[in-house]
């Protein structure tokens, strides 16, 4: 079998089989079955699989790669059977095709060509994790001090084969105000939804301070508001969430603390502040690299949240299939950006890190 098809097999007997997040034990059981195949030893710690190349050489800069395995619920919209792959007009249907079966099986191909490569002079580590779809703690979070020191990573998710240098964080945060129930027809007491208005439209006015040419402005959006508990009394609380989107320029901690100064009724709490901000300087080897091997590819900022916010180290987001096509109905990959992104891969980590 050519390299290009055992690559494509394995996406298709990923996405036949189920493994949304929390779930994902079988997919597991697929990987470490894989590399065993080739004659790897693969480490498992719950859902995830890992495995360090066999030319490991202390001193050396240690780069993970690392995609996720797990999967989110098929949209409601399918016309196909989401577990069912099949290649129609050079594309590749199925659930988790391109969200991110195609940047995960990319990523272990580099990883089987390159582990035992003499003329690479890195340390390469390649992680199929869980629960990224939910941020959840027993994915990379859990499997990251295992891994030990780690230098930088690239993160495969879905960009075109474009260079993500930057990506947003996330805060959930839990807003409250407080007021005194009273009866309505006396307009008596405090209305707590009116306090929670003011700040409500507060919180939307507000053009944070630090800018981002990556990323752009911090931005916070009031996403769902609860209040009072029946038509005659006036509510003494009130409750609402607010979803904050972190650039670089901030810590999670230093956003929320901003967003509060600007309320002045509501309580607000952070759900994590775990979530945070991510980039890579331009002149990293790993993006000087990627423009090297691929000119014609653009570096952005990355609004959407990954694996990334977890790694507290240079990271590099970059892989096949484009982020519109994530989560949606009848999700698809073309099968000829699997192959460009396998050969990218490669290129940019001996250009990096080639021996001179």
């Amino acid at each position: 079998m050519l390299a290009d098809e055992i690559y494509l097999d394995l996406l298709s007997r990923l996405i036949a089989t189920p493994s949304l997040s929390r779930e994902e034990n079988q997919t597991a059981d697929l990987l470490e079955g894989f590399f065993h195949q080739r004659g790897l030893a693969p480490n498992r710690s719950g859902h995830n699989v890992w495995l360090r190349a066999r030319n490991w050489r202390e001193g050396r800069p240690v780069i993970l790669l690392n995609s996720h395995h797990d999967t989110v619920k098929p949209a409601a919209g399918y016309t196909r059977d989401p577990f069912t792959p099949a290649v129609e007009d050079g594309k590749l249907y199925g659930l988790g095709s391109n969200d991110a079966g195609g940047a995960l099986v990319s990523l272990i191909s580099t990883f089987v060509e390159l582990e035992s490569h003499p003329d690479l002079d890195c340390n390469l580590i390649v992680a199929a994790t869980a629960e990224e779809e939910i941020s959840g703690p027993n994915g990379i979070a859990s499997l990251l001090p295992e891994l030990g020191h780690i230098d930088a990573a690239i993160v495969g998710e879905p960009t075109l084969l474009d260079l993500a240098i930057a990506e947003r964080g996330l805060v959930v945060i839990d807003g409250e105000t407080r007021g005194k129930s009273g009866h309505a027809a006396r307009k008596e007491g405090v209305n707590a939804l009116y306090l929670a208005t003011e700040d409500i439209l507060a919180i939307r006015d507000h053009v944070f301070t630090r800018p981002s040419s990556l990323l752009g402005p911090t931005s916070a959006a009031v996403t769902v508001i609860h209040s009072g508990t029946q038509h005659n009394v006036v509510p003494d609380r009130c409750q609402f969430v607010v979803d904050l989107r972190v650039n670089e320029a901030y810590t999670n901690a230093e956003a929320v603390a901003e967003l509060q100064s600007v309320c002045r009724h509501a309580t607000l709490t952070p759900r994590s502040l775990r979530l945070q901000s991510s980039s890579i300087p331009e002149d990293h080897p790993l993006v000087t690299a990627g423009m090297e091997v691929r000119p014609k590819a653009s570096c952005y900022g990355s609004p959407t949240l990954s694996d990334q916010a977890l790694m507290p180290f240079p990271t590099l987001k970059l892989g096949p299939g484009d982020s519109a096509r994530s989560h949606t109905a009848d999700e698809f990959i073309f099968v000829e950006e699997i192959s460009a992104a396998r050969k990218m891969y490669v290129d940019l980590l001996l250009s990096a890190y080639g021996k001179q």
